[in-house]
């Protein structure tokens, strides 16, 4: 069982979160991070290694991932 949360609109970015049941009740995260549209489309998606004991839990951590991957990339270039 997988739980889509919201999506979250970060600039050009679309963020949505997910949580998948695992054994024993727990719950692992990944995240998607979607920017363009049509052909010009382009999704990354984040797995993570850790375990969660709730999804809600699962859903912050990928989400707050998401945020961190879209700021660096949201920084200006050093010269």
């Amino acid at each position: 069982m997988t739980i889509n949360t919201n999506q979250l609109a970060v600039g050009k970015y679309l963020v949505s979160p997910l949580a998948k049941i695992q054994g024993e009740g727990r719950f692992a995260a990944s995240v998607s991070i979607r920017s363009g549209q049509g052909s010009a489309t382009h999704d990354r998606v984040l797995r993570f290694h850790d375990i969660f004991e709730t999804a809600a839990a699962a859903v912050h951590y990928a989400t707050e991932h998401a945020l961190g991957w879209i700021a660096e990339r949201s920084q200006p270039a050093c010269a």
